[in-house]
């Protein structure tokens, strides 16, 4: 069967990253489940189109992966929520927002985000599809979360009901719909005309520059550049007037986008579109080549932290992991470390203790486990994260723990 881009239809033939047959990342186990069921895995392989340089996965059938049990809560990560807050602080002031403004946020989570403009008497309206943290949204912070997928038809639905957004929200979103042409189509019907939209994406240069392979998993289907993300804006009259750089998730894109022929603008913002512009352009983000070296890359990190593991457990180490997110899924199956060489691994959040990694079956229990087992090497797998992690660890430091990330590359702090 030949794959398709998602977004321009052509056909793919350049292979960025074959990651091997993998479960769905957030499919975590309970203890039934991990000792007497089987479980499903399926391919895990990153393409480029050529035409539009949008690296995507392979059509694969999955499991719907956002329903009432999906586990990841925003709210669960300090540092996220600094930076959300910081967000609505720096658009309520560069937009003018105000008590007849309304905010729409898409993926709107538990309200991570919407809580901060909600408190500075800002009108806000959540969309996401899973129910359970839109239930989250309304008992914490009394945020209205209309729950279902956004695209074209539910946009034009909004726009009918009179929902007109002088800001839109999209916080790593883009690269988890499967249709991404179908989710910016709704974006013009409800989106003010002189209204900005916002995209935050992983920005695929560092994922190619600092081998973030981890990043590759069964939710997201897309992996974003500017160049990318430019053209697929075009087809809907949407244009990118402003890019900041940020440092989350490995560093990512923050894309101010409004409607072609829009008066908006912002110098200091413009300065940061042909920054990355040029950046991308220097790199060859419109070559086959740059990906088709990542291979070998993701091949070297594989045997890199094998061999980190494998020398702990001769010499009588203990390495037990920090978190279970996503990426960390995806790094310990292709890597195909289990728990016996990762005894297991903690998590703040209470939606995932007690469960199991999928695939690997490592336990996740909560951070006092941790301590109380005072580990040699604390494998920190959400690694974007290693400095908030870090100093919530420092009691580990007493008796001589020290921390290891494996992306960009293996490293002992």
């Amino acid at each position: 069967m030949t794959d398709i881009c998602r977004f321009c239809g052509c056909e793919l033939a350049t292979v960025v990253a074959d990651l091997g047959m993998t479960p769905v990342s957030n499919e975590l186990r309970d203890e039934q489940t991990a000792e007497s069921r089987g479980q499903t895995f399926y391919p895990l392989k990153a393409m480029v189109c050529e035409s539009c340089w949008l690296v995507q996965l392979t059509a694969v059938q999955t499991p719907a992966h956002f329903t009432e049990d999906y586990v990841y809560f925003s709210s669960y990560s300090i540092s996220w929520l600094k930076h959300s807050s910081d967000y609505a602080t720096a658009m309520i002031n560069a937009l003018d927002l105000d008590g007849s403004s309304l905010v729409v946020e898409l993926a709107s989570n538990d309200g991570y985000l919407l809580q901060y403009f909600k408190n500075s008497g800002v009108r806000v309206l959540g969309i996401d599809p899973t129910a359970n943290t839109a239930i989250h949204a309304k008992q914490q912070y009394g945020i209205d979360t209309v729950v279902d997928f956004f695209g074209t038809e539910l946009g034009r639905r909004l726009a009918g009901e009179g929902v007109a957004a002088d800001l839109i929200a999209a916080n790593n979103v883009l690269a988890h719909v499967p249709d991404p042409k179908d989710f910016l189509g709704g974006i013009p019907y409800i989106l003010k005309p002189d209204g900005t939209f916002t995209i935050e994406f992983p920005h695929l240069l560092h994922m190619l520059e600092s081998c973030q392979f981890d990043t590759i998993y069964h939710e997201h289907f897309s992996y974003l550049s500017l160049l990318t993300v430019e053209a697929m804006l075009e087809a809907f009259d949407l244009k990118v007037y402003g890019v900041e750089e940020l440092p989350t998730h490995g560093g990512s894109l923050r894309v101010h986008v409004c409607h072609e022929g829009s008066g908006v603008a912002d110098e200091k913002l413009a300065r940061g579109l042909e920054k990355v512009r040029q950046n991308e352009s220097e790199r060859r983000l419109n070559c086959a080549e740059t990906y088709r070296r990542f291979a070998a890359e993701v091949e070297r990190r594989k045997f890199d932290l094998l061999d980190f593991l494998i020398t702990a457990k001769r010499e009588g180490k203990t390495v037990l992991g920090y978190g279970a997110p996503a990426k960390g899924s995806t790094m310990l199956n292709y890597c195909g470390v289990g728990p016996e060489l990762l005894g297991f691994t903690v998590d703040l959040s209470p939606h995932k203790q007690g469960r199991f990694l999928p695939g690997v079956n490592i336990p996740i229990r909560g951070p006092d486990e941790l301590l109380a087992a005072r580990p040699d090497y604390v494998l920190i797998l959400p690694w974007n994260l290693r400095d908030e992690i870090a100093e919530q660890l420092e009691p580990a430091r007493e008796w001589g723990a020290q921390f290891v990330i494996a992306i960009p590359e293996i490293q002992v702090f």
